[in-house]
């Protein structure tokens, strides 16, 4: 069987076993109370995949970039804001770090676009002492089961010629043949997904596309490496954190205008932080706040398809947490 005919009965493999989350028509609206959750699928025997460091120093300066979804003059607008990059899209921002919260794909026409200027934008950082940490949010685990619900026609043939690399000559696999020769589990752009983390620690803030909420914050370790076996390519299963409905990509308790302060509390006791940073959740007015400054909700809803504002979380020591405002210029 040819690598393409792989990924495709690999991905129907995933969605049947993955039936949970069908009942989605669209992924803002709220999440029905889970399932009680059975126990995670453990990281694939012998997974070779290297470790990344979960807890990363303090910084300078740190920011922080909710969802992109594919809208590239967002992203830019974002990162100019940031003090990132200049006009040519190349970094300035010297030593700092800026955590991009997951949720690049989908949605938009950019996709490929976005993960090449991120992939280059991480070099350069860090060559620079700063540093570019991307997330893995649900659209990014989604694309590795081969759930396309929410890709733009012009998205769904942005990687044809990956499948024509991936089949060496077989049969065409069908419109979706390149996104899932590049997306689903195994495939190119899913083992440079794979180099990222679900959740990550920086200074005295945990990020997360969702939230790290309940049991999720004793089981950090576990969800990123599961998460990054399997887009690896090196387990069969998709990972709890794709199929539990309250997991760090998915939960909407964090993003809620009445959040569960307690529970935050709780969860950041556990991970010995100061406070959560999250995506996910579209705050129409804005990046908000709740929990006494303890949790901070970044998606703004600044990708085209939504139309919403250009913003970002600075954060730096010593000082409270900033909006900064951009615009698209």
């Amino acid at each position: 069987m040819d690598r393409t005919a792989s990924l495709i009965v690999a991905a129907a493999l995933s969605l049947a076993a993955w039936a949970c989350d069908r009942h989605r028509v669209r992924d803002e609206a709220p999440a029905p109370p889970p399932p009680a959750p059975a126990p995670p699928p453990a990281a694939a025997p012998g997974c070779t995949i290297a470790a990344l460091p979960l807890r990363l120093p303090a910084p300078h300066r740190l920011v922080a970039i909710g969802d992109l979804h594919g809208d590239l003059g967002g992203a830019r607008a974002a990162l100019r804001a940031a003090g990132a990059i200049d006009e040519h899209d190349h970094w300035i921002g010297g030593d700092l770090v800026v955590v991009q919260t997951g949720d690049v794909l989908d949605r938009g026409d950019d996709e490929r676009a976005l993960l090449d200027l991120i992939g280059r934008l991480e070099t350069e950082a860090q060559a620079a002492g700063g540093g570019l940490v991307a997330l893995l949010g649900n659209h990014e685990l989604m694309n590795g089961a081969g759930d396309f619900r929410y890709v733009t026609p012009a998205g769904m043939h942005a990687f044809d010629d990956v499948a024509g690399a991936a089949a060496a000559g077989a049969a065409p696999a069908g419109e979706q043949g390149g996104r899932l020769a590049a997306l689903g589990a195994g495939g190119r752009y899913a083992r440079w997904l794979a180099r990222h983390a679900v959740i990550a620690i920086v200074g005295d803030t945990v990020f997360s596309h969702a939230g790290v909420l309940g049991d999720w914050a004793r089981r950090v370790d576990e969800v990123n490496r599961t998460a990054r076996c399997w887009l690896d390519g090196q387990a069969g299963e998709p990972p709890a954190a794709l199929t539990s409905d309250d997991s760090p990509v998915w939960t909407r308790d964090a993003g809620r205008n009445q959040a569960d302060c307690a529970q935050v509390a709780a969860a950041l006791a556990t991970l010995g932080v100061r406070r959560m940073v999250v995506g996910h959740t579209v705050q129409r007015s804005g990046i908000t706040s709740a929990c006494d400054g303890a949790l901070w909700r970044v998606d703004i809803g600044l990708a085209r398809g939504y139309g919403g504002p250009i913003e970002v979380l600075e954060l730096a020591p010593g000082a409270p947490p900033r909006v900064v405002h951009g615009s698209r210029g």
